[in-house]
């Protein structure tokens, strides 16, 4: 694509600015449509699908910090000059144009346009039934803002496409595509690797773990507990296992310590079989599957391990490979969780909700991935780029 310059890109976002800060009376009217038609038995999804004016709020700082935030394109990653006098230089580059498929929250047909447009990339935006109307009105004042400033509305697009028509677009599509971001469940995103013809960057499950060791300072370990289990349940950062070493301080103690704040926050409570030696009111955790199982409910899984090594293995086989977090004191405890632990955040006496774009200082984000290439992690707009060498000779040949 024609790289575009930084201004025009910069006075893009400002126009939306102001086309999502003066007409917010008729995106709240066509969420209002999408909540109506939408079933509460999904309350994690109508969670997300929610629009209000703090909501509206989000989205026109999403668009300021990146509008604020350095043009990702052209900076130089490496640069040497050959014995030969071959001069080579390595810089960042767009992709091209980005899929991405996402369900409910019409704020991410904010954040990954602003990102994929500052980083000169076309995007294309599969969004979910249930926002269409929140999301062609969004869509709407994205074209409006790149018409203001001359460009046309092939930027960014809207593709409103049932699941075979989906399938199709991603076996013969009608334009190259470069990168396929599916942000959702297992289903969608195999769906997606069985049919795309390009690369495919994965924003796996959540699932997240949390540790507790011998040294755990208690107070604090419930404080994080019930705000990465309860503070938005509908997040891919919430918190779904918890695991007691088995030789704690007061482990029977804590066990049930734990389980009256739980459920004084409504969470249920499924349990292994040695931690219901304790909790023996709590059900058993049916099979091995559930510990694989991402809830976006309020619910949690309970168990003991004999070791940190045992915790480790176990957190390694059943995680969404998102985030996982130690309690404890000790570094080398930690030092070790966070090195053998394979997830894209690892984190000491913090919770898990801090996995996301805005809180670890990325800003705006596309996605969390969980994929290893090209990108691990919040994708923002540092990480929408890929990049290409340019080779500059006097008539040299290979010989």
């Amino acid at each position: 694509m024609k790289l575009l310059k930084t201004d025009l890109k910069n006075n893009v976002l400002q126009s939306m600015i102001h086309l999502l800060d003066a007409n917010r009376t008729e995106l709240l009217s066509a969420n209002k449509k999408d909540l109506e038609a939408f079933s509460k038995d999904d309350q994690a999804m109508y969670d997300r699908l929610i629009v209000d004016d703090k909501k509206i709020d989000g989205m026109i700082t999403s668009v300021k910090e990146v509008m604020s935030q350095d043009d990702p394109i052209g900076k130089t990653i490496s640069h040497r000059v050959l014995e030969d006098g071959l001069d080579i230089t390595n810089k960042t580059a767009p992709f091209g144009t980005i899929m991405i498929i996402y369900e409910s929250r019409p704020d991410v047909t904010i954040e990954a346009a602003v990102l994929a447009f500052k980083a000169n990339n076309k995007i294309l935006l599969k969004g979910g039934k249930e926002a269409i109307y929140s999301n062609k009105v969004l869509v709407d004042f994205w074209h409006k803002a790149l018409n203001e400033n001359g460009l046309d509305s092939s930027y960014i697009q809207l593709l409103t496409l049932n699941r075979q028509e989906t399938q199709e677009f991603l076996k013969n599509p009608p334009e190259q595509l470069d990168l396929i971001v599916p942000r959702g469940g297992e289903r969608l995103i195999q769906f997606v690797k069985e049919h795309a013809r390009c690369a495919v960057l994965i924003s796996g499950r959540g699932n997240n773990f949390l540790f507790v060791d011998e040294t755990a300072d208690w107070e604090k370990t419930k404080k994080v507990i019930l705000n990465a289990k309860t503070d938005k349940i509908s997040a891919c950062n919430a918190l779904d296992k918890i695991l007691f070493k088995k030789d704690i301080p007061d482990y029977e103690a804590k066990l049930k310590d734990l389980e009256a704040v739980l459920k004084e926050n409504n969470v249920s409570i499924l349990v292994d079989a040695e931690t219901q030696k304790t909790l023996k009111d709590e059900p058993l955790i049916p099979n091995d599957n559930v510990w694989r199982e991402e809830f976006l409910a309020l619910k949690c899984c309970i168990g003991t391990v004999d070791t940190l090594d045992d915790a480790i293995e176990k957190i390694n086989t059943y995680s969404g490979g998102h985030s996982a977090t130690i309690m404890t004191t000790s570094r080398d405890n930690a030092t070790q969780f966070m090195e053998d632990v394979d997830c894209a955040a690892v984190y000491q006496n913090a919770s898990t909700r801090f996995t996301d774009g805005g809180k670890m200082g990325v800003g705006a984000e596309l996605a969390i991935s969980t994929d290893k290439l090209h990108h691990r992690g919040p994708l923002g707009l540092n990480e929408l780029v890929t990049n290409k060498y340019y080779i500059f000779g006097d008539g040299h040949i290979r010989e």
